[in-house]
Formats: structure tokens, C-alpha cells, sequence
């Protein structure tokens, strides 16, 4: 009989502890679940705030307004990031801010961060294609020759996954990297199809006036 009540005790005691266990986990779960919440809000409104200020930027005439709103945006993205680390958006953000300030070699490292994993899942295919344009953009604008085949690498995937003016560029892109590369007639294709999506592409006619231009004479 003594032996039973023990083994009662036991088993209570034994239940108690379980269930506070699980009280005190459950309590740290809701806790960090609540922590991140509150991280992800606030990531979210630094990014919010940051495009705002990065449109601002791109929209006001004047060079000191405009370089005054990137650093405010730079500085929001950052935040953001401090937060949100595997966030793409603030990768993008921040990449942007750098390039209209100038920094390109330092955009193009937070588009490759914003391209690679594990970053590169949260983006829709419409997203990564705009960025891959951009990062294509700035390979070029650096004007290295070893970035142009990782160039048209960006630009070929991303015309397969944006569409109408996304599409445009990433053709008008490619046009000129295979013009660099001295492939005249795939450059010619690549700015033909950026007509056929949007007849009035400036920089579409430009390159096929430039190949036309610099066409060897026939002998």
C-alpha cells in the first residue's frame, strides 16, 4: 500500500514537472515568436520609409537633394538589414541607394547578396528578373571586360522570367553586351526584340543605328 501511494507521488510530482515544463516553453516559443514579429515590423517600415526616400531621390532635379535622400535611404536600408538580414527587398534597396550615389562596385555586392541564397527564395520571378537586370546594368557600367560574359548570363535568365518593360531592357542590355563581345548579328536580334515589345525604345533604335553605322563596307 505504501509502495502505491509512492508510486502515485511519484507520478504526480512527475506530471507537475511536464507540465511546467511545457508552460515554461511554450512561454519562450510565444516570447521569440512576438520578438520576431515586432523585428519583421520594424524591418518593414525602414524599407517602407527607405523606397520612399530612394523615389524621392530619383525624382528631385537637383544633385544635392537627391544625394541628401540616397544617404537617408542607404541608412534605412541598413536598418532594415540589421533586422531582416535574409530580406532580398533591403538588399535591393540598398544596392539602389548605392548606385545613385555613385558606389557601384559596392551596389553590385548587395545585389549579389540579394541574388544568392538564402535571400534569393523570399523573391517572385518578377523580382529576381529586375534585379538581374540591374546587376547586368551595373557589370556594364563598371566597363570591365571579364563582367560582360557574366552580364549576358544575368540578362539571358531574366528574359525568361520578367516581362514587357523588364523585358525591353534586359533585350536592350543584351544588345549591347553581344555589340561589346563583337557579335553584331546576335546584337542586332537582341535590339529587334526589344521593338517588337516596345516600338518606341530609345535605346533599342540607338544600338541598331550603331550597327549601322559601324557596318563594314562590302568589298
Amino acid at each position: 500500500m505504501a509502495a502505491e501511494v509512492v508510486l502515485q507521488v511519484a507520478l504526480l510530482i512527475l506530471t507537475l514537472a511536464i507540465f511546467f515544463a511545457i508552460h515554461k516553453l511554450s512561454k519562450q516559443a510565444l516570447t521569440k515568436l512576438r520578438t520576431n514579429n515586432r523585428a519583421t515590423l520594424q524591418a518593414t517600415r525602414h524599407f517602407v520609409l527607405g523606397s520612399q526616400l530612394l523615389t524621392r531621390a530619383r525624382s528631385t532635379p537637383h544633385k544635392t537633394k537627391s544625394h541628401s535622400h540616397a544617404k537617408s535611404a542607404l541608412t534605412e536600408a541598413e536598418k532594415a538589414l540589421s533586422l531582416s538580414p535574409r530580406d532580398p527587398g533591403p538588399h535591393i534597396l540598398k544596392a539602389l541607394a548605392l548606385d545613385l550615389l555613385g558606389h557601384r562596385n559596392s551596389a553590385l555586392r548587395s545585389l549579389d547578396a540579394a541574388l544568392s541564397p538564402p535571400c534569393v527564395k523570399s523573391l517572385a520571378d518578377r523580382e529576381r528578373g529586375e534585379a538581374l537586370v540591374k546587376r547586368a546594368e551595373l557589370k556594364l557600367a563598371l566597363n570591365r571586360r571579364r563582367r560582360v560574359d557574366s552580364a549576358v548570363e544575368d540578362l539571358v535568365e531574366a528574359v525568361g522570367l520578367s516581362s514587357g518593360e523588364g523585358s525591353t531592357t534586359a533585350f536592350c542590355l543584351l544588345g549591347q553586351c553581344y555589340e561589346r563581345k563583337g557579335m553584331r548579328d546576335e546584337a542586332r536580334e537582341a535590339f529587334e526584340r526589344a521593338l517588337t515589345m516596345d516600338s518606341g525604345s530609345v535605346l533599342a533604335r540607338q544600338g541598331l543605328d550603331r550597327l549601322r553605322l559601324n557596318q563594314s563596307p562590302s568589298p
